[in-house]
């Protein structure tokens, strides 16, 4: 989706120096500049008298690298190195910095920051390169179609000179209707692989400020002590002893009485005092169920008829020919609850200025939310609402819920004060496991029936498990019939052609509260169509990647999945290991990405299984910044592969019983000896890589182990550690 940036106008600048010129798009699609008095309004390109260039992101950056593939595009469009151009986090405004593909939200999420702004990045950067070219055609008396603009120096028919002279009378230029946009031949950072990312110089010096990491004057930071059971409330409170703590400012009951908010002069202060806390509660209303008893819901359900049929299949017939298979091949898989884990923990920083405004510092993820929900907590105008994009240390979905909810908690401890001092919020580690949101727990029923050649002719496929998207204010798109289709994304839009297939859903009560998880319903779904898969072509005796090829035919996805299939398979080696190891693949799409990978593995699932090298293979169309797409592919196949081996939330009576990184252990650097990932050249658009490499990792790993031995099996429940199998 592209944003129309035809027929458009400009305000006019002042014309002094040192003006600054932005470039963006208004509520109503047109362009506008302004000098550094209009402040940061309408923009996405800014560039200074002295010629230094500055991108304007409007996607939060926690690590996946959309900062710097945001800047690349405007670089590159403008005629600028990445050493001359830096970047800015616009400010919360749906009007002018939305989501293209999310609607009138800004936001990040789904894997979506470099596909929505691909051409309007490009459009902005183009528009400004044109003004400025048009400038000094006018004041050289030369034609502009003989000027560029190169490494930030306007040159051609004879003349150059730095574009910062120009900067003051572009401002007083129309906005070219349609921007001539580089041609992909022109191209000299898009998918230049020696482009680095831009915020990795000050993560390593320590110069990068991170939500964490502000600290106004005068500040209190808040902690609270929540109910270990969600949905609990605060009957009672004693906070006798967290007064003898030193820095201890005073303890209040949330508004919502969801937990007691203690302010204190420091974090360590707030941690103690705290945790000396004496707390009533009313569980009558909170979860109160087992990890047991939410497994046996989902077992129930995936035992019962469907209450869904997601693809409208005859179920009665695909039952029969299944039934009536040469062989019928059966598995019931179980995922458990998952939390997130980001390495920094949730906080943020809120103040009022003398002007009655209300200012969020926050590694905001969905910056639409919270300015929505302080609009009725403060009862004040969208404009009185000012919120500080900070960098982020991941959030893998965690920072983006449907209800706000860690900014709206600042938000009532805020109020609860006289509103003089900032105060800042703060999760530790044990907040984040055990008060947090989860991937939800989901099972899955497979019967395939194979003919005597071994061939598919019947998939009967049940998910059970609990909808993310219903009940929030997403479901209007992403529910269709009663469907939630993050809860069978991956089955019902597989670019597989499986025939005689039917699909069935059912929700189940969900468990705590449930939110997106780094790639979603692929999470779960991905494992077990490649497991299948996989098991079909060992039953069968046929080779892993040609069976997988008879099911993809024809063009577009199946083709393109073929492909990094084929690539995968090729650099890895398949069809040979060494003595002792076996591979394994799986291949899938999402967020528009095809991922395949291989996983080599040695030992044995008694005395310990090692995963020897991990092989994976990229197509996400235009490689935007090659560097980003390795990095995002390898973290993303670490995280699916850590959680998959030994990790689970369970709940004991609706408690949380994780609580650290030592009983929810994230994947260490010794778990995977060796990982390599390869893009496949393509000029189809940018599609998405901060979560693709997240789905076939795990079947990939269950598929190497299951052909470790002739009759070994594939592991059907996760984690795997949990479920018979040893890691070393």
């Amino acid at each position: 989706m592209t944003a129309n940036l035809s027929r458009r106008g400009f305000l006019k600048s002042a014309a002094a120096a040192g003006a600054v010129f932005y470039v963006g798009a208004n509520t109503k699609g047109a362009m506008a500049a302004s000098n550094s008095a209009d402040a940061m309004l309408n923009h996405f390109v800014k560039i200074t008298a002295d010629g230094r260039a500055v991108a304007l992101c409007k996607h939060v950056e926690f690590g996946q690298g959309s900062a710097t593939g945001l800047t690349t595009l405007i670089a590159e469009e403008l005629g600028v190195t990445m050493e001359q151009i830096d970047y800015e986090f616009a400010p919360s405004n749906p009007a002018i910095y939305n989501n293209l593909l999310f609607g009138p939200f800004q936001g990040t999420g789904g894997s979506t920051a470099i596909a929505n702004s691909f051409t309007q990045y490009r459009t902005a950067g183009a528009a400004a390169r044109e003004m400025l070219i048009s400038a000094a055609a006018k004041e050289w008396d030369v034609d502009a179609g003989a000027l560029d603009i190169v490494e930030g120096v306007i040159t051609g028919a004879g003349k150059s000179a730095p574009m910062g002279e120009f900067v003051a009378a572009a401002g007083e230029m129309e906005v070219p209707a349609e921007p001539r946009l580089r041609d992909a031949f022109e191209w000299k950072i898009i998918g230049n692989a020696q482009t680095r990312r831009l915020d990795s110089p000050i993560k390593v010096n320590g110069q990068a400020q991170f939500a964490m990491d502000v600290h106004l004057d005068n500040q209190m930071v808040v902690m609270v002590r929540r109910t270990p059971q969600r949905g609990g409330t605060v009957v009672a409170f004693d906070d006798s002893a967290s007064k003898k703590v030193k820095g201890f400012i005073m303890a209040q009951a949330l508004p919502t009485g969801h937990g007691v908010a203690v302010y204190a002069e420091n974090t360590w202060a707030a941690m103690q005092a705290r945790n000396a806390l004496e707390i009533e509660w009313d569980f009558s209303a909170a979860e109160t169920r087992s990890s047991q008893e939410i497994k046996d819901e989902i077992l129930a359900a995936l035992n019962a008829e469907p209450t869904y049929n997601v693809n409208k299949a005859d179920r009665t017939a695909v039952k029969t020919t299944v039934d009536g298979a040469a062989t019928v091949l059966e598995k019931t898989f179980y995922f458990p609850l998952l939390a997130h884990a980001p390495m920094e923990p949730l906080n943020c920083t809120i103040e009022q200025t003398a002007e009655g405004d209300i200012v969020l510092h926050d590694g905001a993820q969905m910056p639409t939310g919270p300015h929505m929900a302080y609009q009725q907590i403060f009862e004040l105008p969208a404009e009185k609402i000012q919120i500080k994009s900070m960098l982020a240390g991941g959030s893998f979905g965690r920072r983006a819920t449907p209800d706000a909810d860690y900014q709206v908690e600042a938000a009532l401890a805020f109020i609860m004060t006289d509103r003089s001092r900032p105060v800042k919020l703060v999760w530790d580690r044990e907040d984040d496991i055990r008060g947090g949101y989860y991937r939800p727990a989901a099972g899955h029923k497979v019967r395939v029936g194979l003919d005597e050649t071994g061939a598919i002719i019947g998939w009967d496929h049940q998910v059970a498990g609990q909808s993310i998207m219903k009940g929030t204010p997403f479901e209007a798109f992403a529910v269709h019939d009663g469907v939630d289709h993050s809860s069978v994304e991956g089955i019902a839009d597989s670019p597989y052609t499986i025939p005689g297939q039917a699909l069935g859903l059912t929700d189940t009560e969900k468990a705590t509260s449930v939110l997106w998880w780094r790639s979603v319903g692929h999470t779960h779904t991905a494992y077990v169509m490649e497991v299948m898969m996989d098991l079909a072509a060992k039953t069968s005796g046929k080779d892993a990647v040609d069976y997988r090829l008879d099911y993809l035919t024809g063009e577009g996805d199946a083709a393109r999945k073929a492909g990094v299939l084929k690539l995968a398979a090729e650099k890895a080696g398949w069809g040979s290991a060494p003595a002792g190891h076996a591979k394994g693949i799986a291949v899938h799409k999402s967020f528009g990405s095809y991922v395949a990978t291989v996983v080599e593995v040695s030992g044995n699932v008694d005395d310990g299984i090692v995963i020897e090298k991990v092989t994976a293979a990229v197509d996400c169309g235009i490689a935007l910044n090659p560097d980003t797409v390795i990095a995002q592919t390898e973290g993303a196949i670490g995280y699916g592969i850590g959680h998959a081996m030994r990790d689970q939330i369970t709940l004991d009576g609706g408690a949380v019983e994780q609580s650290n990184f030592p009983d929810y252990e994230p994947l260490r650097i010794s778990d995977i000896k060796a990982i390599e990932t390869h893009i496949v050249a393509s000029a189809e658009a940018p599609t998405g890589m901060g979560e693709p490499g997240t789905p076939p990792s795990a079947p990939a790993l269950a598929n190497a182990i299951a052909a470790l031995s002739i009759d070994a099996e594939h592991v059907a429940e996760l984690p795997m550690s949990a479920n018979g199998v040893e890691f070393a």
